[in-house]
């Protein structure tokens, strides 16, 4: 049997320990990163729709920008950036994107001059007499393809038949000038000489502009690019002081600029 405690035992001491509640730890910023990358975004979303809703020479201004910022910083040189003239694409300042457009389009035209020229010489058809003449003038690039003295380099005589160096010579221009988005312009020209019956100058001229406009577009160019196909007969000679000279008779290529010199 166990000894009952005598009255001045020392009775044991209970310690009763309760944890006070506590909270999660906090997060820390994983929520700031997640709603940062949401804004973004959103904003990204918002610049895509904002882009969407300007008109082409806009867009390709921006895109000129990514293409070669340094060239849009000197543009910008002594104006305000379109990015920063506020949500409105009506508000962005005219002057210096025709500018920063009118550069982007100057240069591709004479890069495609340049690679006109070097196809045809590769391929002998520059020894035509130097009867193509390829020029970029303040309205645009003018592509000019006039007869010899022979007057039978590019077409019969009277006649819209075209030889087979004049269709070769077309299937270059076109394949080149395919990746542009200017407007093209064919000119028909003739020289003096007049025929008897109905057939005139000016039937010969629009033949013979719709024979060279049938085979651009069988090489790539875009039907909806032809902006206008001009019969001009011999109201605007070469050489006017000799207006039966064959090299009168022309077939003329013009590409417009899409926008004004500022």
């Amino acid at each position: 049997m166990s000894a009952k405690p005598k009255r001045g035992d020392a009775r044991p001491l209970i310690i009763v320990k309760r944890n006070a509640p506590h909270h999660e730890a906090h997060h820390g910023g994983a929520w700031k990163v997640a709603y940062a990358d949401f804004v973004t975004a959103m904003m990204a979303f918002f610049m895509v729709m904002w882009i969407l809703g300007m008109d082409q020479n806009l867009r390709q201004s921006i895109e000129g920008y990514f293409a070669n910022p340094i060239g849009y910083k000197k543009g910008y040189s002594a104006g305000k950036s379109p990015l920063s003239s506020g949500s409105s694409p009506g508000s962005v300042q005219s002057t210096p994107l025709k500018l920063l457009t009118r550069q982007s389009e100057e240069r591709k035209m004479d890069e495609t001059k340049a690679k006109i020229h070097d196809r045809l010489v590769k391929t002998g058809l520059d020894s035509a007499g130097g009867l193509i003449d390829i020029v970029r003038t303040p309205s645009g690039l003018r592509i000019e393809l006039a007869e010899g003295t022979k007057g039978d380099v590019f077409f019969g005589f009277a006649s819209a038949s075209m030889t087979p160096a004049m269709r070769h010579i077309l299937e270059i221009v076109a394949q080149e000038l395919a990746p542009l988005r200017n407007p093209i312009i064919i000119e028909g020209h003739t020289d003096a000489a007049q025929y008897a019956g109905l057939y005139t100058n000016w039937e010969l001229s629009a033949d013979r502009a719709n024979a060279a406009r049938r085979v651009l577009e069988g090489s790539g160019v875009n039907p909806d690019r032809v902006l206008e196909v001009k019969a001009l007969a011999d109201r605007q000679l070469r050489d006017p002081e000799h207006p039966l000279d064959p090299r009168n008779r022309r077939i003329s290529i013009v590409l417009p600029f899409m926008t004004d010199s500022a």
